[in-house]
Formats: C-alpha cells, structure tokens, sequence
C-alpha cells in the first residue's frame, strides 16, 4: 500500500469508495433511509475537489486503486475518512490517520464521527465531547464530536 497526497484526478475514484463504503459499511449502524441521505449518489464532485485542495488530503492506493482517503483542515479537523469496502481491517484509516496527525503536530484534532467509526476513534485516543443528532437531505442521524489532543498541543 502507497500514501500519497490527493490529486484532482482522484475525485470520481474517490467518490465512488465513500458511495459504495457508507451503503455496504455503515448500513450496519445506520437505516437505508438514512445511509441514502448520506450518500445520496449526488456528491457535488467540484466541491468535493475544492475541500480536498484546501485540506491536507491524503489517499492510500493498492496496485494502483484507491482503498482509502482522509482530509484534515488546518485547524486539525478531520472531515473525511473512509477506507474502501473490500479493504476494511487492513490498517489502512490507521495509517491515514497516523499521517494527518503527524501533519498537524502540536495541534488539537477533531472529528464528527459516525457510529460506525467512533470504535476506531476511540482506540486512538479520542474522547467523545457530546452525542449529536444532525439533519442531512431531511434525514437525521447521530454522529459524534470527538476530540483528540497531541501529545504537544499547548492551550
């Protein structure tokens, strides 16, 4: 597996991995109804491109396909961070994370989770600030902010 930065290039790619994770990964912790909303199939890929050119964006390919990608801004929020359906366990967010964070050092990191990936959250060290219930296309689902501080962030 290869880390590299994000090219324009990337975005149908991209776009199809989150379509296809959130209807087969999450469905588990989330309604038809609600991972619909969610990945509605619609992702405006302009303004997905744009985000990603901003942020620190980072993709992990395999044999020249794309098995994962995430995204931090410069205040050390992590917006996005999927890893494609067939390549689930394989350490993969971790090793995306790992990178991000390593980006971002001295800084306070954040997140919105998903139910499903609060698990995962946890295991690197972020903390639940509150539970929220948050409206996407007319339809409600719970995620989580979380927060992580490094180890060298100064208040």
């Amino acid at each position: 597996m290869k880390i590299r930065e994000y090219q324009e290039r990337d975005i149908l790619e991209i776009i199809k991995l989150f379509y296809e994770t959130v209807h087969t990964i999450n469905v588990k912790d989330y309604t038809i109804e609600q991972v619909n909303a969610w990945a509605s199939g619609k992702t405006d890929s302009n303004k997905w491109n744009r985000s990603f050119l901003e942020n620190y964006t980072l993709v992990a390919e395999d044999d020249g396909v794309i098995v994962g990608f995430a995204d931090m801004d410069k205040d050390g929020y992590l917006d996005r961070l999927f890893v494609h359906k067939d390549h689930q366990g394989r350490g993969i967010a971790t090793a995306l994370c790992d990178r991000l964070e390593a980006h971002r050092a001295g800084s306070r990191f954040t997140t919105h989770a998903s139910i499903t990936a609060k698990p995962f959250f946890e295991s690197r060290g972020y903390q639940v600030i509150k539970e929220q219930i948050i409206l996407r296309n007319g339809v409600t689902l719970k995620n989580y902010v979380m927060e992580k501080r490094s180890p060298t962030f100064k208040v």
